[in-house]
C-alpha cells in the first residue's frame, strides 16, 4: 500500500474543540452524586452531604452509596455485621505491608495491599452485581486494617487486630493507637469520612471508571483510583495544607505569610476548586469539627491560623477553602501523622469509587476520548546510514 501514499502530502491541521483537563465536558450520567456549581452544593443519592454528616454514621452512608437508599435498622445491622466479619487481612498481606521500606509513602503501601487483595481473590473476574457488592464491602472493611497496620509498622510497633465490637471509625483508632478516644473525636473523624466519601467525576473516580470501562476488575480500578488520589493536586492536598501550617508555625504570623505568598504568586494548598467558585458546601461542617478537635485538645493554635489564612485569601482573592483545608488540621489534632491523611481519604473514598465502578459496570462503554495532534507534519523516514 505504501506506493499509493504521497510522501510530500501534508494534511490540513484538524480544528478540534480541545477541553484541557476535560473541563466542562459531560461524559456520562450518574445516580451516585451531584455537584452543583451554581449553589456550591453536593448531594449523595439526593441527600445533602452536610445533612448526612450530621445525622448519619459512615456505615449508613456506605450503605447508601452501594444500594442507593439509606438503611433501616435491620438493614444497617446486617450490613455492619458483614463488614465487621471481613476486616481481617491475611498473614501474607500483612507480611507484605510490613516488608515494605519504611520510607515509602503510606499511599504506596495501601496501593500494594489492595493489589494483593486482588491476587488473593479467586472471583477476581466475576463482576456480577452481587459479587462486586461483596468485593466493595470487603474493600471497605479491609482498607482501614491495612492503613492501620502500615501506621503501626512505620513506627516500629506491633499490629493491632480489628475489633468487631467497634464501628469503622472507633476500630480505626483502636488499630492505630490501641484505644478509642473521646466520642467527640470519633464523631469528627466519622464526619470527615462522610464528607470525603464521594465527589462526582473527580480525577480518581474518573480514573477508576476508565479502568472499569475496559472490563478490568474492581481491585485494579481501586488501585488506579489510589494512584490518582496520591497526587498533591487531588488527595495529597490535605497533607500539603498541614505542611504549610507547620511551616508558618506561629498563628500571629499567618496573615502576613498569606499576604507575602499571594504577592509572590505561590501556590497555596487548600483553597479554590475546579467546580465550586464561591465556597465548598462541605467546608463549614468540617471546619465545625476541626474546631471541636481544637476544643478537645485545648489548643486553638491551628484554628487561629486557619481563620487568619482564610480571611486574607477571601478578602484579597475571593478564593474560598476547599475540604482539604479544615481536614488537614483536624486529622493532625486527632493525632495522625501527616503522611497518613491521604490514606484516610482512601478509606472514605473507596465507597464512592465502588459505587461508580458498579454503576459503570452495569451500563458500560469503553471510555476512549480523542486528542488533537499538534506534532510534526508527515515525514519520510531516512535510513540511519544517511541521517546527519
Amino acid at each position: 500500500m505504501s506506493e499509493y501514499i504521497n510522501p510530500d502530502y501534508v494534511p490540513e491541521p484538524e480544528k478540534m474543540n480541545v477541553k484541557k483537563g476535560l473541563e466542562g465536558v459531560v461524559m456520562d450520567t450518574s445516580k451516585v452524586s451531584k455537584v452543583n456549581a451554581e449553589t456550591n452544593s453536593l448531594v449523595y443519592r439526593g441527600y445533602p452531604v452536610q445533612d448526612l454528616a450530621e445525622n448519619c454514621t459512615f456505615e449508613e452512608v456506605a450503605y447508601l452509596m452501594y444500594s442507593g437508599e439509606l438503611p433501616n435498622k435491620a438493614q444497617l445491622e446486617e450490613f455492619s455485621k458483614k463488614e465487621k466479619s471481613l476486616r481481617d487481612i491475611s498473614k501474607d498481606n500483612l507480611n507484605i505491608i510490613k516488608s515494605l521500606p519504611k520510607k515509602c509513602h503510606p499511599m504506596d503501601s495501601i496501593r500494594t495491599g489492595v493489589s494483593f487483595l486482588g491476587c488473593e481473590d479467586t472471583r477476581i473476574w466475576d463482576s456480577t452485581p452481587t459479587t462486586n457488592l461483596d468485593k466493595a464491602i470487603q474493600l471497605l472493611a479491609k482498607i482501614p486494617t491495612m492503613v492501620a497496620a502500615d501506621y503501626r509498622f512505620k513506627k516500629g510497633l506491633d499490629f493491632i487486630a480489628p475489633n468487631p465490637a467497634l464501628s469503622i471509625s472507633e476500630n480505626f483508632f483502636h488499630m492505630c493507637f490501641g484505644k478509642v478516644p473521646d466520642a467527640r473525636v470519633v464523631k469528627a473523624f466519622d464526619v470527615s469520612l462522610i464528607l470525603y466519601a464521594e465527589h462526582s467525576f473527580n480525577a480518581s473516580t474518573f480514573t477508576s471508571r476508565v479502568v472499569t470501562s475496559t472490563q478490568s476488575d474492581i481491585y485494579s480500578a481501586t488501585v488506579a483510583g489510589i494512584g490518582a488520589l496520591k497526587g498533591p493536586l487531588h488527595g495529597g492536598a490535605n497533607e500539603m495544607v498541614m505542611h504549610m501550617m507547620m511551616e508558618i508555625a506561629d498563628p500571629t504570623k499567618a496573615e502576613q505569610w498569606m499576604i507575602d505568598a499571594l504577592a509572590q504568586k505561590k501556590k497555596v494548598m487548600g483553597f479554590g476548586h475546579r467546580v465550586y467558585k464561591s465556597g465548598d458546601s462541605r467546608v463549614p461542617t468540617m471546619k465545625k469539627y476541626a474546631q471541636v478537635m481544637a476544643d478537645v485538645i485545648g489548643d486553638q493554635k491551628w484554628m487561629q491560623m486557619y481563620n487568619s489564612l482564610e480571611k486574607v485569601m477571601v478578602e484579597k482573592k475571593k478564593i474560598y477553602p476547599n475540604l482539604d483545608f479544615p481536614a488537614g488540621p483536624a486529622y493532625y489534632m486527632m493525632g495522625f501523622e501527616i503522611d497518613f491523611f491521604t490514606p484516610i481519604f482512601v478509606m472514605a473514598r473507596t465507597t464512592g469509587w465502588s459505587a461508580h465502578i458498579m454503576e459503570q459496570t452495569a451500563d458500560n462503554r469503553i471510555i476512549r476520548p480523542l486528542s488533537e495532534y499538534v506534532g510534526s507534519a508527515q515525514r519520510k523516514v531516512i535510513p540511519i546510514s544517511e541521517r546527519k
